[in-house]
């Protein structure tokens, strides 16, 4: 997307890599946020190399990652339970940034065909011993082939949104779902930590999206937005690693304390630090 037109919003720089300094313009027709400049294909790999990028592990070596890992097994039943209540006909999931696979193991041990899309080779071999299928790429796949197409945290990351959602539309089988979750840059956390604020993940993150943006992105493409909902646990997560990078420590009772306020604004703005967008292929 052209920024030439966009106002600055932010200064932020990439806390767990690199140290480098990126910026965020703000795009008021969408309502969402660009990461500039974003890195060609060439030279991403450099920024995923992060211990703080746990989604490409299973390692439990600390409390964090043990309460990381506890938690991801209560949100693994929440989206099966999800996914189950759009779709009670089992039929086919891909699932794209499939990470370390447990979505797609837990899918698939309720009775769901099942395939990942992941480019972290680390994160794939981990996934294929939970006896997780992939393609490498989706342009391997059929038209109109799935009935559930799901990105868990993935959306922001990719490079070209346009062609990334006229490819979920190819995807879907008509009256398809299609489920997204993705940061929120309107929460009380967001504005609360400001440039150190960990969802912001600059340079992976490209984009930053509030619920307008996704609304109008794909309806543009003919998906209807039918539900947004909240990912309560999230604001506690992504307040933890940003008070690592506003202070240099993990404050835990701070983290909860930001986490736990930020909720409860949500409560009457509904702007929670992540959204899960559910989306109809019309």
């Amino acid at each position: 997307m052209d920024i030439s037109n966009k106002k600055h919003f932010l200064t932020v720089k990439d806390h767990s890599v690199s140290k480098e300094i990126f910026e965020l313009y703000y795009d008021e027709t969408l309502d969402m946020l660009i990461t500039s400049p974003q890195p060609n294909e060439n030279i991403l790999g450099k920024y995923y190399e992060s211990d703080d990028y746990i989604s490409h592990t299973d390692n439990k070596r600390s409390l964090f990652e043990k309460a990381y890992h506890f938690v991801k097994g209560i949100a693994l039943k929440n989206k099966l339970n999800l996914i189950n209540a759009q779709q009670p006909t089992k039929g086919k999931i891909l699932d794209i940034g499939a990470g370390t696979g447990d979505f797609l193991s837990v899918a698939q041990k309720s009775g769901w065909q099942t395939i990942g899309v992941e480019p972290s080779a680390k994160a794939k071999a981990i996934a294929k011993n939970k006896g997780v299928s992939f393609v490498e790429k989706t342009s391997e796949l059929e038209n109109n082939s799935f009935d559930v197409i799901t990105m868990w945290h993935v959306l922001e990351h990719v490079p070209n949104l346009d062609n990334q959602i006229k490819e979920l539309k190819r995807l879907l089988k008509p009256n398809g779902t299609l489920i997204i979750a993705v940061p929120n840059f309107k929460s009380f956390d967001a504005k609360y930590y400001g440039s150190f604020w960990a969802a912001y993940d600059v340079p992976i993150h490209f984009w930053h999206f509030s619920k307008k943006a996704i609304k109008t992105l794909f309806e543009k493409e003919g998906m209807e937005l039918e539900k947004v909902l909240p990912m309560k646990f999230d604001s506690f997560y992504v307040s933890l690693l940003s008070e690592k990078y506003k202070s240099g420590k993990m404050n835990f009772v701070k983290a909860f304390f930001i986490g736990l306020q930020s909720n409860w604004k949500a409560k009457r703005n509904f702007e929670y630090s992540s959204h899960i967008y559910v989306l109809k292929n019309s």
